[in-house]
């Protein structure tokens, strides 16, 4: 047999907030006793209101995403920034060019404009030949910085259109950053191929080089998913014909074109490595700059 204890009944738990009030529930969360007054509803029993404030806390309200982590969502965060960096040099090219008259629809008044313009004689080293290149020295920078700037809204609108609606599924199938280097190499080789065999005193500008390299690229991606090439086709045989026009760069288009292509191989080809495929997209942007930098003027 077992002896029961002394047989003194214990004294009732009164509720945390009213003492005056027994009760015999108590909190599941924290186990202070609360009396009927006090109970909240929980999934799982009751719970005293202090817990529920700090559950109340402790919830973040969701945060709507600003208007551009909605836009970069859509169109890839490489293609936006690119975007992003072409509207804001048209917008540093027009704030210069108003002290000398110019404005939106008129942004190549500036000095600024000329120093980062793609003129051959200022990157060969042929610096008596052109007014801009009065710097001093050779200038290869221009060979990627004139990919950033367009002459007025309307040349800006088009190239910016057309990075968008390339850039979106070639940045979702390579990465951002495979992507980023791609445009680039593009853009330096429609850069080069201008330097290379475009009058000496010429002034180009545009994007134009790095889209034609992404529409090349577009073709590599297509034909290696045994894609139909026949659509992508019919827009290149249109730029090409637009690549004819008066005050239009088909040289730019071309070695863009050119460029694009051949990177995109390089990154599809060695697929299972990236290194390799760093290595070939170097391989492809010194095959565009070397001949420029063995130009006469820069020997």
């Amino acid at each position: 047999m077992t002896q029961s204890g002394s047989g003194q009944a214990q004294p009732a738990a009164t509720c945390y907030r009213h003492r005056d009030r027994a009760t015999g529930i108590a909190c599941t969360r924290c186990g202070r006793p609360i009396c009927p007054d006090c109970m909240r509803s929980a999934s799982v029993g009751f719970h005293c209101p202090e817990c529920v404030r700090e559950g109340q806390a402790s919830i973040r309200s969701p945060r709507t995403p600003s208007r551009v982590r909605q836009f970069a969502a859509r169109w890839g965060p490489a293609t936006t920034a690119l975007v992003a960096l072409n509207i804001a040099a048209y917008v540093v090219t027009v704030v210069a060019a108003l002290p000398g008259g110019g404005g939106l629809m008129q942004n190549t008044t500036s000095t600024l404009f000329h120093q980062l313009s793609l003129i051959p004689a200022c990157v060969t080293g042929e610096l008596a030949i052109f007014d801009a290149c009065a710097t001093g020295g050779e200038q290869p920078w221009r060979l990627l910085s004139s990919a950033f700037l367009h002459y007025g809204p309307f040349h800006l609108a088009m190239n910016m259109l057309a990075l968008l609606v390339l850039g979106v599924d070639l940045e979702k199938y390579l990465g951002w950053a495979k992507f980023v280097g791609l445009y680039l190499v593009a853009a330096l080789g429609g850069g080069a191929a201008v330097a290379l065999f475009a009058a000496v005193n010429s002034e180009t500008v545009g994007a134009s080089g790095g889209v034609f390299g992404l529409l090349g690229a577009a073709a590599v991606v297509i034909r290696h998913r045994r894609g139909d090439l026949r659509p992508l086709i019919s827009v290149l045989v249109l730029n090409a014909i637009i690549s004819f026009l008066p005050g239009i760069s088909l040289l730019g288009h071309l070695g863009g074109l050119i460029g694009g292509t051949l990177a995109a191989v390089a990154l599809i080809a060695a697929r299972r490595s990236t290194a390799l495929q760093v290595t070939g997209l170097a391989v492809v942007a010194l095959t565009a700059v070397v001949p420029v930098l063995l130009a006469p003027g820069l020997v």
